[in-house]
């Protein structure tokens, strides 16, 4: 079997390399089917997509960037093959839709954007997650920079009654899948 990636290095775990194989292969059967309706496959579940942990598997680092490239060119091309069936105007329509339902959340009073944990069990940061949304909200409402490896690569601190993971989870893929549509 050849190497797509560069294993971890030596004593780290790196992800299962047959389980990479595997799905590196549905994304290219996926990417270059006839019928994309019927595919598995989409840059949705490219971005949560997970591999078990394996000593001598591929680098992280590495596979990770694929992926997220990879997310990337089947973004475009759901953006392609939708616009073609319902038009420029409809699609921006929805993505526009989409933004207002997240800036309408994102600025939110502060410490009140999400659902809360309750005391006994972790959550996200609530002090780093409102300064996130601040980030998001600056984004859809003036422009501020902030890029889809933003979003992908954010990590929170743990909170006892912070935040619920799950929801401040869709919010950012849903941000993800906004950023994808419009570029």
């Amino acid at each position: 079997m050849s190497m797509t990636f560069p294993r971890a290095r030596k004593g780290r775990p790196g992800y299962d390399i047959d389980e990479v194989e595997d799905f590196l292969e549905d994304a290219r059967r996926a990417y270059t089917a006839e019928n994309p309706e019927v595919s598995i496959v989409t840059a949705d579940s490219i971005r949560t997509t997970a591999f078990s942990m394996r000593k001598g598997g591929y680098s992280t680092t590495h596979v990770d960037a694929a992926l997220e490239r990879l997310e990337d060119a089947f973004a475009a091309r759901e953006r392609e093959r939708q616009i073609a069936r319902e038009g420029d105007e409809a699609w921006y329509a929805q993505a526009r839709g989409t933004a207002q339902e997240i800036l309408d959340r994102v600025v939110r009073p502060t410490g009140k954007r999400f659902q809360r944990v309750t005391f006994l069990t972790i959550g996200y940061s609530v002090k780093d997650v409102d300064a996130f949304a601040d980030r998001i909200a600056g984004y859809f409402q003036s422009g501020a920079a902030l890029t889809p490896d933003d979003i992908r690569t954010v990590a929170f601190r743990a909170q006892r009654g912070g935040y619920r993971e799950a929801q401040v989870d869709y919010l950012l893929d849903t941000v993800t899948r906004v950023m994808l549509a419009v570029r």
